[in-house]
This record gives C-alpha cells, sequence and structure tokens, in this order.
C-alpha cells in the first residue's frame, strides 16, 4: 500500500477538502455509537457519494475507478471467465478480456487472494479495477441470480430469484397497496394465497438465504406502502431485498400455514414452530406473529442445532475464569444463575453446562419455554402456561421424580424464585436465568421479587452476567497504533513511551464489508463469599455489591472485553457498543 494510505481515510477527505473536519467528527461519533464502517457513514449522511469515495481511494492506490453502470452489458465469456463462487466469495466481477489480460472490477483490490486465485483459475493476467460493492452485487444478481445476493456469507441482499418470482406472479409495478379491512378479509381467499405456489417458492428463498447467510432472525415488517424484510447477522439486522407491499398477507398466511397457527387470526399475537430441512441441515423455526397497525410483522428466530457448540472452553470464557464457573456446575446442591439481555447466549451456557455435568449417573430435567435444542440423555419439558404448566408447576413436578440437576428456563416471578429455592435447599443443583445488566444484579432482581436475603445467600453460589461481541473478520484483520484518548476510554493506561497494537476490521467479501464474522462471549462470573452474603443480608444496592464482588476477584463485563480487544479479537468500536463502562467506586 502507497505511504499516502495508511494516513486514515476520514483525515485523507479532510486534507483533499472534499469534506469538512466538522463532518468528520459527526461521522466519526455515529459510528462510536452505531459501528460500521466510515465511509458509509459519510454516504449515509450526505457528505460524500459513493463514487467520489471510489475515484479518490483508487487515485490513491493507483487503480483506475470504473463505474458498471456506465459500461452496461458485459459478454457472457467474460463473466463466466471467473468461477461464479469466486467472484462471489470476493465481491468482484470480470469486466474486459483481452490477449491474456482480464480486467477485473473489485470491491477490494488489494485482495491479493482474490487475485491469485483468478490467476491461477484462468491462467490470465489480472488488471484490478475499483467499483462500488453496490454496483458489483447487482452486476452479479444480473448474471448469476440469487447466490450473488448472499454477498459471501451475510448480510447481502436476496438476489434476482426473488424479482423472477414477483414477476411470475405479475407483482409489480400494476399492484397497488390497498387500505385492508381485516375483519372483512376472506379466509378462503388468504388460505388459497398461503398455498400458491409463486408465494410458496418465495418465502421458501426467505428462508433458505437466511440460513445460507448465517442469520440467527428474520424480521418481515408491513408499513403503509412498503414491506421490509431484515436478517439478524452477528447480533445487527441488515436489510435484504423485500417483497411487495402487496404480498404481506400472502407471506404472512404461508408463516401461518407452516407454524400450524389459525390463519383466520389477525387481530390477536400467535406463536408456532416450524421444523425445516433447507441446504442439507434440519433447522427449526420459533415463529412469533404480532399484529401491527399496518398487517401483522412476523419474527422467525432461527435454531439451527449444527451451530450449537457445547464445549465450555469454545464459549470465550478467559483461562482464569473458566475453572471457577467449571467448579460452580460440579457442586453436589445450590443454585447457577446466568443473565443478560435476549439473544445474549444465555440458553447455550446453560446447555453448555447441562452436557459438561451430563452422565448416565445424573437425572437432569428442564422445563423451559420453549425446548430450543434437543439434548441426548436430558428430560426436557415445554412449558405452557395456558394449560397450567408454569414453570412452577414443572419444578413441583420434578422434584417427585427424584431428581440430581433441574434447569428451570427463567425465573420470572416470586413464586418460580421459591420453588427453584427449595429445590435447592433440599440437596438438588439449579440452573436458571435471570433478566439483569450484570452478576451482582441478579440478588437484587430476586429480593425485589420478594424473596428473603437469608434463602439467596443460603442457596446462590453463582452468578455469570454474559454478552455477545462480534469477532474481527479474519480476512481482512488489520493492525493499528491505538490513540491514547481511545485507551483512556477503555480504561487502558499504558506506559509512558508505550504504544499499545490493536486491530481492525477494514470490510471485505468474506464479511459483508462490515469488518465482523462470528460473535464470542464476555462474562462476569461472581461466585458468592461471606463479604458478599454480608452484604446481601444487609440489603446493600447493586453498586456496594458490585463493589465487594469486584474485591472479591469479580472481573466485569467491561474488563473481560478489554481483555479480548488487546488480544485482537474484537475492536474498540466494538467494546463500547456492547459493554457499558464500569461505574467509578
Amino acid at each position: 500500500m502507497p505511504e499516502s494510505m495508511k494516513k486514515r481515510l476520514g483525515e485523507m477527505l479532510v486534507d483533499e477538502g472534499i469534506i469538512s473536519e466538522e463532518q468528520l467528527q459527526e461521522a466519526l461519533h455515529e459510528q462510536k455509537i452505531k459501528g460500521g464502517r466510515l465511509e458509509k457513514i459519510l454516504i449515509s449522511q450526505g457528505y460524500v457519494t459513493q463514487d467520489v469515495i471510489m475515484a479518490f481511494v483508487g487515485t490513491q492506490l493507483g487503480i483506475p475507478h470504473v463505474s458498471l453502470t456506465e459500461i452496461g452489458d458485459i459478454p457472457n465469456d467474460v463473466v463466466f471467465s471467473v468461477p461464479e463462487s469466486i467472484a462471489i466469495n470476493h465481491c468482484l466481477i470480470p469486466i474486459v478480456k483481452k490477449d491474456k489480460k482480464l480486467t477485473v472490477a473489485m470491491a477490494d483490490p488489494l485482495n491479493v487472494f482474490a487475485i491469485d486465485d483468478i490467476k491461477m483459475m484462468t491462467g490470465f493476467e489480472v488488471e484490478p479495477a475499483i467499483a462500488s460493492e453496490t454496483e458489483i452485487k447487482a452486476m452479479q444478481a444480473k448474471y448469476y441470480g440469487a447466490a450473488a445476493g448472499a454477498g459471501g456469507g451475510g448480510g447481502g441482499e436476496v438476489g434476482g430469484d426473488m424479482q423472477e418470482i414477483i414477476n411470475s406472479m405479475g407483482a409489480g409495478d400494476n399492484l397497488e397497496v390497498m387500505e385492508e379491512k381485516q375483519e372483512e378479509m376472506d379466509i378462503s381467499k388468504l388460505e388459497a394465497a398461503g398455498e400458491d405456489a409463486p408465494v410458496v417458492r418465495l418465502v421458501n428463498l426467505i428462508l433458505t438465504e437466511a440460513v445460507r447467510s448465517g442469520a440467527s432472525d428474520i424480521h418481515i415488517e408491513p408499513y403503509e406502502k412498503s414491506l421490509r424484510c431484515r436478517y439478524r447477522i452477528d447480533g445487527v439486522l441488515h436489510e435484504v431485498q423485500s417483497p411487495p407491499r402487496s404480498l404481506s398477507a400472502a407471506i404472512s398466511s404461508r408463516l401461518k400455514i407452516m407454524s400450524s397457527l389459525d390463519i383466520a387470526e389477525r387481530r390477536l399475537p400467535q406463536d408456532g414452530r416450524i421444523k425445516i430441512k433447507v441446504l442439507g441441515k434440519e433447522i427449526d423455526l420459533r415463529v412469533s406473529i404480532c399484529p401491527v397497525q399496518f398487517g401483522e410483522k412476523i419474527v422467525m428466530r432461527i435454531l439451527d442445532s449444527s451451530n450449537l457448540s457445547l464445549d465450555l472452553p469454545k464459549l470465550g470464557f478467559e483461562d482464569d475464569i473458566l475453572p471457577k464457573f467449571e467448579k460452580a456446575i460440579v457442586e453436589p446442591y445450590g443454585m447457577v444463575l446466568v443473565t443478560g439481555p435476549t439473544g445474549s447466549g444465555k440458553s447455550t451456557t446453560l446447555y453448555s453446562a447441562l452436557h459438561y455435568i451430563n452422565n448416565p449417573d445424573t437425572n437432569i430435567s428442564t422445563i423451559e419455554d420453549p425446548v430450543e435444542y434437543n439434548l441426548p440423555g436430558i428430560n426436557q419439558v415445554n412449558a405452557k402456561a395456558g394449560i397450567g404448566l408454569t414453570f412452577a408447576a414443572g419444578l413441583r413436578s420434578f422434584l417427585r421424580q427424584d431428581p440430581d440437576v433441574i434447569m428451570v428456563g427463567e425465573i420470572r416471578d416470586k413464586e418460580t424464585a421459591e420453588v427453584a429455592i427449595n429445590a435447592a435447599l433440599t440437596g438438588h443443583l439449579v440452573f436458571s436465568t435471570l433478566h439483569t445488566n450484570d452478576a451482582p444484579g441478579a440478588v437484587t432482581r430476586m429480593t425485589n421479587m420478594g424473596v428473603e436475603p437469608f434463602l439467596i445467600t443460603s442457596t446462590v453460589h453463582c452468578v455469570v452476567a454474559q454478552r455477545l461481541l462480534r469477532r474481527i473478520c479474519k480476512d481482512c484483520k488489520e493492525s493499528y497504533e491505538a490513540p491514547l484518548e481511545v485507551l483512556e476510554e477503555i480504561g487502558v493506561k499504558p506506559n509512558a513511551g508505550e504504544t499499545v497494537t490493536l486491530y481492525r476490521g477494514r470490510g471485505c467479501a468474506t464479511c459483508s464489508n462490515t469488518g465482523y464474522k462470528g460473535r464470542m462471549a464476555i462474562h462476569e462470573v461472581l461466585i458468592t463469599n461471606d463479604d458478599f452474603k454480608k452484604g446481601v443480608i444487609q440489603r446493600k444496592p447493586t453498586s456496594e455489591l458490585k463493589k465487594v464482588a469486584r474485591e472479591g476477584g469479580m472481573q466485569t463485563l467491561r474488563e473481560c472485553g478489554v481483555r479480548k480487544v488487546l488480544k485482537g479479537l474484537t475492536s474498540v468500536e466494538e467494546l463500547l457498543r456492547v459493554a457499558h463502562a464500569d461505574s467509578e467506586e
């Protein structure tokens, strides 16, 4: 890379007078809050166009910039001179072939691996040109179809197949958005629409592309004149190509049929499950349908058992913390709690703990809402509050089943908490979850439910709080010397004259230019000691309990995240997005 490119892009744009210093600072502030690549933020805020960015970067690199919209059609023999998989994975497309030279438009023209792959595959000398990712993906969708929309592994658009399906339905510009009167909807027409072959293909495409992209959730949201489809990939929502608004009722009907839900009910929320086989994998979908102003919002949680890792060391526990957790989960009785918001990986941690202690001489029973993954050798029960099978009722039943270990999906109320504590007091090991911000907060949450402090101190011996951080993409990982103000913000104090090297993702086709690929957990493991129990009995506030826990050796979520940053596993921006600063004591 030329010396001129070693300066950060934002500073270079300011130096060239393309943007102002104020505009750069505003973009950096938004990047700090929301994450993402700086150039995308500058473009979204209207400070610069994508063509200007591409031309500027191309000039700095000494690589020509091409506009694919101006090139128009590319001969098929040129496009397919490079295998489709190579083009999609590396976000590129061949545009000119002359003699033994092949000009290739690339989102990342410094990707030497892609250039070497093309040379090896084609035998041509490769001349890279820089083009926008959007234009490249549009060309890929034109020539390759839906596979191009996957974006080489996440976050891309559902490609040409969707448009083909829509066209086959005649669902294009000829359709208008009509005001729906839900109570007068013809149920037979809804059912027929849900079974219509193009709608079936469209829903199958949405599900397939979500699984291919590694998404954890699918969101389908109707608005007055549009229907938005988004995938949650590595914890962040990405908008993909969406069907026309007029197909909202048909898509909703199709998913209700697949979930065995009431197709006539459009006024109340409904929950269901779908089991499908896609891309050679068996996938469970948890479906939630909620009526909103302009139709029904659908959210589907994708449960892929092939991606479930039950190996505790692979969950992200630090080497000095893992032994504490392992010791806590092999105790003969007591209570282990895992806390965190929805989607923070609590269930995976609990499943891993159960897998660790699961053996033929241990009777393990769980009650969950719902059962997310089937664990061999463990008795799992689905909670059904509608028929009286609540967490508390299930726990009472377990106590008559000669249990050794019990897991309850979540402690939501005083009744469940008291039954769980009673089980722990009578010689059983109990696992459960709570929704709290940190580990000491679990104790405060239980006392707020009405549980007596002496019961908590007699049973709870371990609380784990956790969050998920995105990993830096290995294919575009780059190092940089951390500015002092960045180190101060995350609580790192280097010695005088010492430099600290941090890492970030530059963005590439593999990670859909996000700079991140995959996730890992950070943990706050609280092992209760006498001082902490004394504070609980005295009903000290969470801030005081946290101070006592830290004095007893507890590492906070933020401190654990800083260790991940210094190891080069994640970025400062991702840490600031997920983990709040520890309060000053």
